[in-house]
């Protein structure tokens, strides 16, 4: 049995907890995400093992890579098998919250339509069931990868056709799913990979046809190699809005400045200027040629301009969080938004909406605002070099970026601005360096 030493950072955001698994040769191998809870642990907990899991995943595409007798299967291979493996994970946290829900129906308040309110749940639990294969089919896209979101949507559409006022109204169902899912949401399933990789191998090779016929024992022994393989942890460091609520010695505890500095010099070594906007706060760091901060400015406690007034604004729109950016680019007239203040920000939405002002000249406006108030931060900060890079979950923002390559240009002139596709992992990459720097002292 093999085994490779990794080193594992954590940073737990106020919105999602982030993880990254490092190898002694300073490689990401793995990335896992998860909403942040009111358990961190679990919430720690979750996103090292999704990180895990990714981290096994490479080993298994290396070995897929390396064998020539399997090595052109691999992208379609490895495709289907990652689909059922999270299918699999789905149909398992169903499971759970099906018993949690049963759990539910069985208090005193909903004794006198118990016979009915099983029946709806049953109902609703067996399409819950059926709509997860639609979910991970080979053409399906998902709105989100949490499964927060897809059972909540799930849930609640079919709760709404299912309910009947006189009995089980859709208040009474909604509020079985709110508790539920507390429960669902801060259970582990410990060694996920493990756990899950045997049955969705098996469905794999079931449905792939003639495109894996001759090659079952050759993928299995590769499968087999990537379950079995030791990662042995060196050492972890914790990072993010959370920190000090991590389940690590303070000596693995690093603050969010470093890690977002160093992780965002390790992504783009040339990188002198980091901006990272996040559901809580926005940092404004400069860092010198080795991601060593030399300066940085944060927001004050207020969340105005960070990713949860994003949130609220969505939430007033009543649109998805992701539907925001790609709406205020089509802004053709954009307003003035006075205050980024999330107290006022309803307020003053409503206001421009009756006043017949278009939704997406009033969210060009916001992203703006939101863009001018990290701009004052980066100015505190030292300004923005050349290079320049973007963090932090509003990162994948549309508007967000254009806003700010804009206000950059306006003030700075031509920079080069770095946006990762996994910019939401800077700060977790930053500390899984830190736990290799660590070790490496005292090796």
């Amino acid at each position: 049995m093999s085994e490779i030493l990794v080193y594992v950072g954590i940073d737990l955001g106020s919105t999602t907890t982030k993880a990254v698994v490092l190898t002694a040769a300073g490689a990401i191998i793995g990335r896992g995400i998860t909403n942040s809870r009111s358990n961190y642990d679990v919430a720690c907990e979750i996103a090292r093992e999704e990180a895990f899991i990714q981290a096994r995943l490479a080993l298994l595409r290396q070995a897929l890579e390396s064998n020539p007798a399997v090595s052109h299967l691999q992208k379609g291979f490895l495709s289907d098998l990652v689909r059922n493996f999270r299918m699999e994970q789905h149909l398992e946290r169903l499971d759970v919250l099906a018993r949690v829900l049963r759990n539910e129906a069985e208090t005193p308040r909903h004794r006198e339509h118990k016979k009915e309110l099983d029946a709806v749940l049953e109902k609703i639990l067996d399409a819950l069931r059926e709509r997860a294969v639609a979910h991970f089919g080979p053409l399906a896209t998902r709105k989100s990868d949490f499964f927060r979101d897809l059972a909540a949507a799930d849930y609640m559409n079919l709760a709404e056709q299912l309910g009947d006022p006189r009995t089980i109204p859709f208040d009474t169902l909604c509020a079985l799913f709110d508790a539920a899912i507390l429960v669902v949401e801060n259970t582990s399933s410990g060694n996920a990979f493990a756990q899950h990789i045997g049955s969705a191998l098996e469905r794999t090779l079931a449905t792939s046809g003639k495109a894996l016929q001759g090659y079952g024992a050759e993928v299995r022994r590769a499968v087999e190699a990537a379950r079995s393989t030791q990662l042995v942890v060196a050492g972890t460091v914790g990072t993010g809005y959370g920190r000090q609520r991590l389940p690590f010695p303070k000596e693995q505890i690093r603050s969010e400045i470093l890690c977002h500095g160093l992780g965002a010099h390790a992504m783009f070594p040339s990188t002198r200027t980091v901006l990272d906007i996040g559901g809580q706060d926005t940092k404004a760091i400069q860092v010198d040629p080795q991601g060593i901060v030399t300066s940085f400015q944060m927001n004050d406690r207020c969340a105005a301009g960070c990713g949860r007034y994003l949130g609220y604004i969505a939430d007033e729109m009543n649109l998805a969080l992701h539907e925001l950016g790609p709406l205020a680019q089509q802004s053709s007239c954009r307003v003035k938004i006075n205050s980024t203040c999330t107290v006022f920000a309803g307020a003053e939405l409503r206001e421009r909406l009756s006043l017949g002002q278009n939704r997406e000249d009033i969210l060009a406006g916001l992203h703006r605002a939101i863009i001018l108030r990290a701009m004052s931060l980066l100015a505190r900060s030292g300004g923005v070099s050349d290079e320049f890079t973007f963090t932090g979950g509003v990162a994948r923002n549309p508007a967000a970026v254009a806003a700010l390559e804009e206000l950059v240009r306006e003030n700075y002139g031509e920079r080069r601005i770095n946006i990762s596709a996994e910019s939401i992992y800077t700060g977790a990459l930053g500390a899984a360096l830190f736990a290799q720097q660590a070790e490496r002292k005292t090796a």
